[in-house]
């Protein structure tokens, strides 16, 4: 395989209530799973490809639980990618060049039966994890934003983190309050739902841990 290796920022938004079921091995909250990712490279190879300080987002679909199957998803890439770049992420966000089942991209490929063709749009990507905010802007595809979880008791911020120390696609995530609308292929329309920060240390060979 070709030696590679991100870390980088994530953000994510998906349909299910505030405790995604999903993390818990549960089925989703209203029975589906739709939602999206998006990152900002902080450090990046894929072979001698440099792919530090790109964005990219992952828009997805399925009909119920992720690991039955019949899926859909739509790869994007930061235009400002030059070609190798560009070839670079879409194949490692379609688990390409990584081992079975060791990371999420990897599991979200395999789980659906329609990929739609990568395509290359400007990302703008704003997110502070320990205040749990967010804003992300894909010009007529994705609009986004995230919130601290208020709590209705108190009316002050509640935080929760979700530990998984053997995840696939973290370790520890912060999670929020998210909205977000898309259009075509992949339509979004979510309000107040799950939102999640997280960091990304992803290798050919799954997560490179960052600790015991």
């Amino acid at each position: 395989m070709i030696d590679w290796r991100i870390d980088a920022l994530a953000f994510s938004n998906c349909n299910c209530d505030y405790n995604c079921p999903c993390q818990f091995e549960l089925r989703p909250t209203h029975g589906g799973c739709r939602g999206f990712e998006l990152g900002r490279i902080e450090r990046g190879h894929f072979g001698d490809v440099n792919l530090d300080g790109l964005h990219w987002g992952v828009l997805y679909e399925w009909p119920g639980a992720i690991f039955e199957g019949n899926g859909t998803m739509l790869a994007i890439v930061d235009e400002r990618a030059d070609e190798k770049q560009r070839q670079a992420l879409t194949t490692v966000l379609h688990g390409g060049e990584t081992e079975e089942a060791t990371t999420h991209w990897w599991v979200f490929r395999a789980m659906s039966n329609t990929v739609h063709e990568t395509i290359f749009k400007p990302i703008e990507f704003e997110a502070d994890i320990e205040a749990r905010t967010a804003r992300v802007v894909i010009p007529g595809v994705l609009e986004s934003t995230a919130r601290p979880i208020i709590s209705p008791a108190t009316g002050e911020p509640h935080r929760v983190r979700i530990d998984l120390p053997a995840g696939i696609e973290f370790e520890i995530a912060e999670i929020a309050s998210a909205s977000a609308k898309a259009s075509r292929p992949i339509e979004l329309n979510l309000k107040d739902t799950y939102g999640q920060f997280n960091f990304i240390h992803h290798t050919g060979t799954g997560v490179a841990r960052t600790r015991m």
